[in-house]
């Protein structure tokens, strides 16, 4: 059986001989394919909610899609969709609520603040909105809906507290379960007064998957309850470790940490970010750097015209990781 099989090996070695003779004699370049008819090209691209303030932090409108300059690990970028208060796309908020045992005494206030925070948000019939309660367990109280009843039943319905403090869990679930497949901005709106207690993720995990869903995070911290112990939302300082943990969670996905001292700092932080969500401006590029290499990429954005960039200040995320599973591709989804 093996002696027929010499012929054939030695016809092989010939052919694959013969082969790399003429390749060593003209170049070897990198084959190409044209693609198909209709066939759709897979390019991805990254979408920026955008706010502006002026030196007083109110916010600026008015600005047109020249007055931006995006660039992506220090190279320039095309913006290829823009829009503003006027015409942007639907928002799909989660307001997740921290019910752990510490906050039982704010409750009250709490579950009205996040009603009357629905109430100004809400665009009825565009905007959705869910609630969710958050201890050691992660309970979805109700889905996405613009029906003020139903979220007025199911703040109303939160009676209990649980024993720890499921922060990240809570952020990574609704992130990577509820805002995958939203079809416009996605947002989350974290109450809470105590450190992460009890998750299995970490700041790291739901850095990542708040960038990779396209997530904004607020957040706001009760922790020192309404004493008047915590400086205001205007003052815009850190109390702790906790809420620098907050600060960086919210900086790096384009939103905002505010940290409350008493009743009214609370209510002034809600209307702070459903204004802002309302004034944002929604930019759109197309890396030129289209390989899905799984690494980080800085984001800056600028304006072009140098006196308003001294006027002015833009927030928005400040990276991305390109992995396979980036959400804006060829259609933004808007």
């Amino acid at each position: 059986m093996k002696v027929k099989f010499y012929p054939y090996i030695l016809a092989l070695f010939i052919s694959l001989f013969i082969n790399s003779m003429i390749w060593a004699q003209k170049p070897n370049p990198t084959p190409t394919r044209t693609p198909e008819k209709n066939e759709p090209v897979r390019t991805f691209e990254v979408r920026l909610p955008v706010t502006v303030r002026d030196k007083k932090k109110n916010l600026v409108s008015g600005l047109t899609k020249e007055d931006f300059i995006v660039f992506e690990d220090g190279v320039p970028q095309e913006i290829t969709f823009f829009s503003d208060e006027k015409n942007n796309p639907p928002v799909y908020v989660g307001v997740l609520m921290d019910t752990s045992p510490s906050t039982a005494g704010k409750m009250k206030f709490s579950k009205e603040a996040a009603r009357n925070f629905i109430y100004n948000v809400l665009r009825l019939r565009k905007d959705k909105v869910a609630f969710v309660t958050f201890d050691h367990e992660v309970n979805l109280v109700q889905d996405f809906t613009d029906k003020l009843d139903l979220l007025d039943r199911a703040i109303d319905g939160v009676k209990k507290t649980g024993s720890q403090t499921a922060l990240y869990d809570a952020i990574w679930q609704f992130c990577d379960e509820k805002l995958r497949t939203a079809p416009g901005r996605r947002v989350v709106v974290v109450i809470t007064d105590g450190d992460d207690t009890f998750s299995r993720a970490d700041l790291e995990d739901v850095i990542d998957i708040a960038q990779r869903t396209e997530t904004t995070i607020f957040a706001i911290s009760t922790k020192a309850g309404f004493l008047g112990t915590v400086p205001g939302v205007e003052a815009g300082t850190v109390k702790d470790e906790g809420d620098k943990i907050l600060d960086r969670l919210c900086r790096e996905t384009g939103g905002e940490a505010l940290y409350t001292g008493d009743m009214l700092a609370l209510e002034r932080a809600f209307r702070r970010i459903s204004d802002e969500l309302k004034s944002q401006y929604i930019l759109i590029y197309r890396p030129k750097n289209q390989e899905l290499d799984g690494k980080k990429r800085k984001i800056e954005v600028r304006l072009a015209d140098k006196d308003k960039a001294k006027e002015y200040k833009i927030r928005t995320k400040t990276e991305y990781r390109a992995v396979r599973d980036i959400l804006t591709m060829q259609n933004p989804g808007l």
